[in-house]
């Protein structure tokens, strides 16, 4: 056994001695020379950049490249000139070592002696590792004039060692920097620098920022999602829009909702993340908010938005979690949108007041609230109040326009919002057009006079609701002067005066005037009116009918019964009293012939007599024959003729001898000159004449 020991040791030593002999000699090794008696050369020997080494006596010596044996032969040479007894010389390689040269992004950049067996992690630490930005998979090492990159980043991240090159002597490590730090050398933290990712600058960076904790480009990886990459840009931050994530994976843009994802789980939703994708996560105020379980509410209330619900959430909840309707919400007209399209309307403030005993409306995910603006009566904007939930008013009332309509207003509620009729309306004819269930409209008249006047009830209102007009008319401000707006008084509403009075024209009636209503509209009767002849033309029959009205005798009497019954159409005609006597048929007048100072035709009724008859001629002239007036009465009795003796009247006073007249009659004067007695004065004196004349002619 001890044989067999000795026999594998001799073996060994040869193998060693032929593994040595066999070795070339490297940059950067240890090379020992024994020679006892020559202290100068008993010693290690470094092997420099050049491959020599510096021996006394006779100085360089290149020995990088040759084996120990060639190199012990060549320092035997060399030295045999210099020294005598070289027999016990003896040159071998004691430590072998690398020769490297590190530079870049290192803390001690330089030239360093690294055992053999060194790796390129070695070398590193040798330099004092890497500075902070040193970009790790792209690092460089140089050898004979050639480059080769290699990706320490995944040697740290697998330990695979045939990821990194093996080292030889003279090789040159160059550790490059990050694009990230930027071009100016400057101090900064380092966690930020791992903050901004972990990939270089080439294309397959995967690019993560926006509203996440450490944006950066981060290298791809092929078992990595989306969710990865978020977590590895330190998760989104809390304004981030998660329902809303960009990815841009090949060059194909993708909204990723992360929500979605995570309340179904999901992979399916995941978006591919490709080498050289982009992903950004918006701010949440930058992005429509939604999701499976969100009601939305809009409008007048304190924080409109998207809500998350859960099951069992009522209207009242969404109402109070955004803060309640504002003081300018018209809480009559909310309206609940649901999923599916509909349009449901509720009444709050009906439902709080206990006027409605609708419940509370069901609220599901997807409906959407809307809280109404209140309408202001200065707002200038119509839009504001929809057809579908307006009447409107027009005319003479104090603030005209589109009104919002309540069901439980009515007509006088409408028109004392509005500020009431002005004091131009015409109250007693209010026209209001309303639609029915069908969309037909109706046209009602109302008489507001008459209904305060009487007292009736709600129900003679007209009915109004949404969608109604009401229209206040106006009256004529002057009817002198209504040229361009006689045309807005219906002819149904206006009676008509003509001829003598101050102002004719069409007036604005109603059933509780009569005749001296309207004639004291028209300033009544001028100075040269006929009152003892006013016609009244009755229209409202099926046919005309015409009334005479002798005013001047209500005057006298004031009997109200002789005042003729007026109503809307009918005409008033007041004639004048000089007019043309071809108006007036003889039928109605008497005429005065004879000696008087004003004979013509003259009016005539039943008060007066031949007295006032002869007074309006103007009395007899001074040559008539009072003693026989002559009456032919036309009236009653046709062609009979009687005399009256005025002289005798004027002794007695007796007025039965007054002679009945009547209209049509005729009254003649004669002259004096047609009397007998004229006669026979005459026929005496034209004797008296014929006896002087034959007397003179005697005596002649």
């Amino acid at each position: 056994m001890s044989g067999l020991r000795l026999f594998l040791s001799v073996v060994l030593v040869i193998v060693m001695s032929a593994t040595a002999s066999a070795y070339s000699i490297q940059h950067g090794d240890q090379l020992t020379i024994s020679l006892p008696g020559e202290q100068s050369l008993n010693r290690t020997f470094q092997i420099d950049r050049q491959g020599q080494i510096q021996l006394p006596e006779i100085g360089p010596v290149k020995v990088a490249g040759q084996t120990e044996a060639s190199v012990t032969a060549f320092i035997r040479d060399k030295l045999e000139s210099v020294i005598r007894d070289l027999d016990n010389l003896s040159v071998y390689v004691s430590k072998r070592q690398l020769l490297i040269s590190i530079q870049g992004y290192v803390n001690t950049p330089g030239e360093y002696t690294l055992p053999a067996s060194a790796s390129v992690q070695a070398a590193i630490v040798a330099a004092g590792g890497m500075r902070p930005g040193a970009q790790l998979n792209v690092m460089q090492i140089k050898r004979a004039g050639q480059t080769r990159t290699f990706n320490y980043k995944a040697f740290l991240d697998s330990g695979d060692q045939s990821l990194l090159p093996v080292l030889q002597s003279l090789d040159v490590i160059f550790v490059p920097a990050s694009p990230m730090i930027g071009n100016i050398e400057q101090d900064f933290d380092p966690q930020n620098l791992a903050d901004a990712g972990d990939a270089a600058s080439d294309r397959g960076a995967v690019k993560v920022f926006g509203e996440v904790n450490h944006p950066g480009s981060f290298s791809h990886k092929d078992t990595a999602n989306l969710v990865d990459l978020l977590m590895r840009a330190g998760g989104v931050t809390r304004y981030a829009g998660v329902e809303q994530i960009r990815v841009i994976s090949n060059n194909e843009p993708v909204i990723f909702n992360l929500k979605q994802y995570l309340d179904t789980g999901q992979d399916t939703l995941l978006p591919p993340i490709e080498p050289g994708a982009t992903v950004f996560v918006p701010r949440q105020e930058e992005e429509v908010k939604r999701g499976a379980n969100t009601i939305y509410i809009m409008g007048e209330v304190a924080k409109p938005g998207a809500y998350e619900t859960k099951q069992g959430t009522s209207f009242m909840d969404i109402l109070a979690n955004a803060g309640g309707p504002t003081r300018f919400a018209e809480s009559r007209q909310i309206r609940i949108i649901t999923a599916q399209g509909d349009i449901k309307s509720f009444d709050l403030s009906g439902f709080t007041e206990g006027t409605t005993r609708r419940a509370l409306p069901q609220v599901s995910p997807g409906d959407a609230i809307f809280i109404p603006e209140k309408t202001d009566m200065n707002e200038k904007s119509w839009l504001k109040v929809s057809p579908q939930r307006a009447v409107r008013i027009m005319g003479e009332v104090v603030r005209p326009g589109r009104i919002e309509w309540s069901s439980e207003m009515n007509l006088l509620d409408l028109l004392a919002h509005v500020g009431g009729p002005t004091s131009r309306a015409d109250t007693a004819r209010i026209e209001v057009m309303t639609p029915n269930a069908a969309g037909v409209n109706r046209t009602y008249v109302f008489n507001l006079d008459q209904y305060l006047k009487n007292g009736s009830r709600s129900s003679d209102l007209p009915p109004v609701r949404a969608g109604t007009t009401v229209r206040v008319h106006d009256l004529p401000q002057d009817p002198t002067d209504n040229k361009s707006q006689w045309v807005r008084q219906s002819s149904e509403l206006s009676i008509y005066v003509f001829g003598q009075v101050g102002a004719p024209g069409r007036y604005r009636f109603t059933n509780r005037m009569h005749f001296l209503d309207i004639l004291s509209a028209a300033d009544g009767p001028t100075s040269k009116a006929d009152i003892h002849n006013i016609r009244i033309t009755h229209r409202n029959g099926d046919y005309a009918r015409v009334t005479k009205l002798n005013l001047a005798l209500y005057f006298e009497t004031g009997d109200e019964n002789l005042l003729p019954k007026v109503t809307t159409g009918d005409a008033i005609y007041i004639p004048e009293k000089d007019r043309n006597w071809l108006e007036e048929s003889k039928e109605s007048t008497i005429r005065v012939l004879g000696a008087v100072n004003k004979p013509g035709r003259y009016r005539f009724d039943d008060n007066m007599t031949l007295l006032d008859l002869l007074a309006q001629a103007g009395g007899p002239s001074n040559n008539a024959y009072v003693e026989k007036i002559t009456v032919v009465n036309l009236s009653c009795c046709r062609d009979q003729a009687r005399t009256f003796d005025l002289t005798e009247f004027g002794r007695t006073g007796n007025f039965s001898l007054l002679p009945v007249i009547r209209a049509g009659d005729t009254v003649y004067i004669p002259d004096r000159s047609e009397s007998t007695m004229e006669a026979f004065r005459r026929g005496m004196n034209d004797l008296f004449q014929l006896a002087a004349t034959a007397a003179l002619v005697g005596l002649l």
